[in-house]
């Protein structure tokens, strides 16, 4: 037999926010202040009335971008990430760090600081949160085409080690498989790619 809802306002994925048990945010302490990210303490009431605690991480956004050559190759830079100290496979991405600087903008500086290129095309594949559990991050994926080479302009100590890799698509499942790609952005962003190019074919 299904649990009870006790709220009686459902459980179903299609329910919107209105028909769900409303928790109210009412303040936030900032306890670190770094570069481009904050650490708040934040506080809310639940749905019963009784106030918690989080710690939530504030970040200002990211992009990222699955560049796919003309013989279908998707580009990827192998870069040293010292939270996790140690080096991974993925699509080029950064931090949104340009105060109104719009996300496609933000996305073709990327690809052509981090893997020299520039993209003909350049279409959204999705908005998504990556960590929720404890950070407000929120990442625009991009899918990048007719590429044309630009010059580097990497920035900071992890970039300058940087090399880039072009991975056949059809290798790419077979380094998911292996661990050799763990970065979720990119296996995401280059699932929603292989989809979109394969509706556009």
């Amino acid at each position: 037999m299904p649990s009870a809802d006790p709220a009686g306002v459902g459980n179903r994925p299609t329910d919107g926010p209105e028909h769900l048990p409303q928790f109210r945010p009412t303040g936030e302490e900032t306890v670190h202040r770094g570069w481009f990210i904050s650490v708040v303490r934040a506080t809310f009431v639940d749905p019963g009335g009784v106030p918690f605690q989080r710690d939530v991480v504030r970040h200002p956004g990211a992009v990222a971008v699955v560049a796919v050559t003309d013989d279908d190759a998707v580009v990827l830079a192998r870069q040293f990430r010292p939270a996790i100290n140690q080096w991974i496979l993925e699509i080029p991405a950064g931090t949104c760090d340009v105060e109104g600087e719009p996300s496609e903008v933000t996305a073709r500086r990327e690809l052509a600081e981090e893997v020299g290129y520039a993209a003909g095309e350049l279409s959204l594949l999705t908005r998504c949160v990556i960590t929720p559990g404890f950070c407000d991050e929120f990442a625009s994926i991009y899918l990048a085409t007719g590429l044309s080479p630009v010059p580097l302009d990497r920035h900071g100590t992890e970039e300058h080690y940087m090399s880039v890799e072009e991975i056949p698509l059809s290798r790419f499942d077979d380094l998911v498989d292996g661990g050799a790609i763990i970065d979720a952005s990119t296996i995401l962003g280059v699932g929603l790619a292989r989809r979109r190019l394969a509706s556009d074919r």
